[in-house]
């Protein structure tokens, strides 16, 4: 080997061990580097896990436990309201809420359900809107709400329809509660009513914290599809009840004073609509708080707000002459005056501060007066001379003793409060417009808590209006007894103006709210317009106490803005509170001492003997036996084969001879309606042929002219149905 070709092999050599020597360089380097990245990412992973660890675990954890856990909350059942005799007046039954979790509507086998398919379901079950169901179903939302409140018999259909289609997963139904209210529109404006979560009105409101309770709640572990997982851990923590309430106020009182008062405030078209308050005095237990326009307080959201306000407490108005009775207690108990010496004039008018003020019977005027025939009266002169007599510091101190200066402390919502003149603003007029009840006001809640004082041997009582709480868990009851709130006037004074209060019914402008058989006590009241508020017009009113020894009821009838014919408080409100009473204190258990049903015996009456079941022929027979006429349409049968299935009257009433007896039979059974007539001021002749005319028939109480009737004016009846009247000796002057 030359020495050439030695030094190639070395070189060769060299440059094989120098590529070894590059490459393993390289593949140093390239170590290197992939060591250095898995260091980084390792680093990296570690720096995540640290922040997944110990910034973000608790929001972490809570998602898991969220997506491991269904949490259902479980309504309590909102406790009942009761009136005092038992019945409820509002009702919570249980029903539910359907809600599904968009895409986790699953099959046994765990497919998914068809979003259209699903959509279908719901929206054919529960009555919704097909599009609005499907852009539920396809919601990215973990959760969202079908149907509240929904009812049983739906629950079944689609736990039904579910398990038809095999559906296992997805879907929630969770227990919840719904409000009813029996009676709808029997004293909604004092119940209220329920919004989504809370009372809004009435008593709802008022005492939504006892009624409420305390919601508790269930968490289950579920699996991916949210199916419980068996056998594994829940809690459970149960709801508190809401707290029943039993309230002051009667049913069947309630009836009867919403029944005369919509009577009333349609009849004489009252633009601003009444109110009825009914009061025992010995206990300040309100036993009727009646308004009319009223509402259905299962769809409270139809009528106007307004219409949810309970004007007996929230709205204040001038009581007028009504107030009178205040005014004449505080003069008695002060000695200013005494009941009978005539020491008191009226010549029509006072002038005051260079003002004339007129009574309103200024055309004729009283001449000399009493304290008794001032009320009788109605007189405003002989008042204004009273209270000027009195004077405003003593009024004062008398209206504060009276609660009148100050909420009553009902535990109501929205109670309002009176508006009086600052004493040091009481001029001459003031202090006259204040006499008889005017340029001031106050609620009627008001008025009345202080009328019943006076009837309750002076002593004011705060109103109450719930009685009891009964704790639904536990059984146990809390009575909230009556409240003293303090002596006012003597018992003296007291037996004295029930005494004057007898005389005004009886002797003067107040004998339209007369009962026959008791002894009532009552003051009229008509206030005029107030020339700031010509708009509001006038209010007519009548407060009544019975029976005037040891009373047992104090009343309030207002009619605001009367605007059908001539309107007074004498001659409007007085009837309606007449026919309440006559129903109220038979009904009480009250002894009274009318032993006839009529004071009228010239007209003989009947008892209707039960002809159902018997022939057309031999009914009508016997009818005419007794004196009463028949209506029945034939259509060609034989009367004699033809049996009678119902009559109108029915059996057992009292009728007057030739009143219309209507019969119907399978065969002929159109029955036709017609419409009341307006009897006020008719005598009873008259009355009676108006009604003969078209088939309609009377039972009546007293004599002279109709002051009231029952049902309503305009109003249909079925033929052959009686239509109640009260007659009285016509007043020309009522105030």
């Amino acid at each position: 080997m030359n020495k050439k070709s030695k030094n190639n092999k070395n070189k060769i050599k060299h440059l094989k061990a120098e590529k070894e020597l590059i490459s393993t360089q390289l593949r140093i380097k390239k170590l290197f580097k992939t060591l250095v990245i898995t260091l980084l990412i390792f680093l990296l992973l570690i720096v995540r896990l640290a922040w997944i660890q110990f910034v973000q675990g608790s929001s972490l954890k809570e998602q898991a436990y969220k997506q491991q856990t269904a949490n259902t909350i479980i309504s309590p059942k909102r406790g009942t309201i009761y009136d005092s005799t038992g019945k409820a007046l509002a009702i919570s039954a249980q029903v539910d809420t359907v809600s599904i979790n968009p895409g986790k509507v699953k099959y046994m086998d765990n497919t998914s359900v068809p979003a259209e398919k699903l959509a279908t379901i719901l929206s054919t079950i529960f009555e919704l809107d097909y599009e609005e169901v499907l852009k539920k179903v396809n919601s990215n939302s973990s959760v969202v709400t079908i149907a509240e409140k929904v009812e049983k018999d739906k629950i079944d259909l689609l736990k039904s329809t579910l398990k038809e289609n095999n559906i296992t997963a997805g879907i929630n139904i969770d227990s919840d509660t719904k409000r009813y209210y029996p009676y709808d529109n029997l004293a909604s404006n004092l119940i209220g009513f329920l919004g989504t979560d809370k009372g809004l009105e009435g008593i709802e409101a008022s005492w939504d914290s006892v009624l409420t309770g305390t919601a508790g709640k269930k968490v289950i572990t579920t699996d991916s599809s949210s199916r419980e997982i068996p056998n594994t851990e829940q809690t459970y923590i149960p709801a508190q009840n809401g707290s029943n309430i039993t309230l002051t106020i009667d049913v069947n009182i309630q009836t009867i004073a919403e029944k005369y008062l919509k009577q009333a405030v349609i009849e004489n078209s009252c633009a601003r609509g009444g109110n009825v308050i009914i009061m025992k005095p010995s206990t300040g237990d309100i036993l009727a708080m009646a308004t009319y326009p009223d509402y259905n307080l299962n769809e409270p959201f139809e009528v106007d707000m307004s219409t949810w306000r309970n004007i007996a407490i929230s709205n204040t108005y001038e009581p007028g002459s009504t107030f009178k009775l205040i005014n004449a207690a505080i003069g008695l108990e002060e000695n200013i005056i005494d009941t009978d010496t005539k020491s008191l004039n009226c010549d029509g008018y006072e002038i005051i501060d260079g003002t004339r003020i007129n009574c309103w019977r200024y055309y004729n005027p009283h001449g000399a007066e009493s304290l008794r025939e001032a009320l009788e009266n109605s007189c405003n002169d002989a008042f204004m001379q009273l209270c000027q007599k009195i004077g405003i510091n003593t009024l004062y101190k008398y209206y504060s003793a009276f609660g009148l200066f100050d909420p009553t402390g009902i535990s109501l919502y929205g109670e309002s409060d009176s508006i009086f003149h600052n004493i040091e603003n009481v001029r001459g007029t003031e202090l006259a417009t204040m006499a008889f009840g005017q340029r001031f006001n106050i609620t009627p809640l008001q008025l009345i808590t202080a009328v019943s004082a006076i009837a309750n041997d002076g002593v004011l009582m705060q109103p109450r209006i719930v009685k009891e709480i009964e704790n639904t868990d536990t059984g146990a009851i809390t009575t909230i007894e009556p409240k003293v709130v303090r002596q006012v006037v003597s018992k003296e004074t007291s037996l004295k103006m029930l005494d004057l209060m007898e005389s005004v019914v009886s002797d003067g402008t107040a004998n339209y709210g007369a009962v026959r058989g008791y002894t009532i006590g009552g003051k009229t009241g008509t206030s005029e317009a107030n020339p700031s508020k010509p708009e509001e017009g006038i209010t007519v009113s009548y407060m009544a106490v019975a029976p005037t020894v040891n009373p047992e009821v104090v009343m309030l009838v207002a009619l605001y803005q009367p605007t059908n014919g001539s309107a007074s408080g004498g001659g409007t409100a007085g009837p309606v509170s007449s026919q309440i009473l006559s129903e109220v204190l038979p009904y009480l258990g009250i002894a009274s001492s009318n032993t006839s049903a009529s004071s009228n015996t010239s007209h003989i009456t009947s008892t209707l003997i039960d002809v159902r079941g018997k022939s057309v022929s031999e009914a009508k027979k016997l009818l005419k036996s007794y004196g009463f006429d028949v209506k029945y349409t034939n259509h060609g049968e034989n009367e004699s084969d033809v049996i009678i299935t119902d009559q109108v009257p029915k059996p057992g009433v009292q009728l007057l001879n030739g009143a219309t007896i209507c019969l119907y039979s399978e065969n002929s059974n159109d029955r036709a309606l017609v419409k009341i007539p307006n009897l006020k001021g008719s005598t009873l002749y008259t009355a009676i042929n108006k009604l003969k005319a078209i088939n309609l028939n009377v039972s009546f109480d007293g004599a002279g002219v109709v002051i009231s009737q029952s049902p309503a004016v305009d109003s249909e009846i079925e033929e052959g149905s009686i239509i109640n009247i009260t007659l009285m000796d016509e007043i020309t002057d009522v105030h």
